[in-house]
């Protein structure tokens, strides 16, 4: 990933994408961090384990991805609830592992940078992620989030950032999800509160999730359609 012409690889763009799919159980890191210390504060920002493997220079295979493999394997095998797998990672050599775990019935993600992705490791996966496209979507919703702030009326700002953390969750679960897709309200909920865990809408002034909702579609911002079974929402963009 050091091939990222990016000034910092930002692990939490990806994070962020992969908590639409569901809860994160698990996150490891494999380096030798003595070399690489740039990385380290970030990862444990993220709060993945470390794992220290020394740079033996004898070695024609990279004791890292002997370890990762090790590992993975393990979680395969004892962990039945672990049903997806990401491998940050442009290696081809990952490729067996990635082979074997879907042999095992596991979804398998990878995330790499274009220009250096490795083709095998791209066409074995379930699915691979660009970091360069979440690079760019991020600077897209920096640059909408701006233009809403500015034209929020004076006053406002804290119920903006709101509106702006369900507009940007809901514009990604689109996005992951396809625009065919029904979208609910308890399912932005989830979502939202697996990336921002700390969100809650009394903050913002509202006494429940739907009357945020509620007061989104009063200003244009979302659309909402009342399911009388559940009592929730479908929400569509504005």
């Amino acid at each position: 990933m050091r091939e990222a012409k990016y000034a910092q690889f930002d692990m939490d763009k990806v994070l962020e994408r992969l908590l639409l799919k569901g809860s994160i159980v698990v996150k490891k890191a494999y380096c030798d961090w003595e070399r690489y210390k740039e990385f380290k504060p970030a990862m444990h920002a993220a709060s993945f384990e470390m794992i220290e493997i020394p740079h033996l220079r004898q070695s024609g295979k990279n004791s890292a991805d002997i370890r990762m493999v090790v590992d993975a394997l393990d979680l395969c095998y004892t962990k039945e609830h672990v049903d997806t797998f990401v491998i940050v990672s442009d290696d081809s050599d990952f490729s067996p592992l990635v082979s074997k775990l879907r042999e095992n019935a596991k979804t398998v993600i990878g995330v790499g940078v274009k220009n250096s992705s490795s083709d095998l490791l791209i066409n074995n996966c379930d699915e691979f992620i660009y970091y360069d496209d979440l690079v760019r979507q991020d600077e897209q919703k920096r640059r909408a989030a701006k233009k809403r702030r500015e034209a929020a009326p004076a006053g406002e700002d804290k119920k903006q950032e709101a509106y702006d953390v369900v507009l940007e969750t809901l514009n990604a679960l689109i996005a992951e999800r396809g625009a065919e897709e029904k979208i609910w309200g308890s399912m932005v909920k989830q979502a939202l509160k697996r990336r921002k865990p700390g969100f809650n809408e009394s903050y913002y002034g509202f006494r429940a999730f739907s009357d945020l909702l509620e007061e989104m579609q009063q200003k244009a911002l979302i659309k909402l359609d009342p399911d009388e079974k559940s009592g929730g929402y479908l929400i569509r963009p504005a």
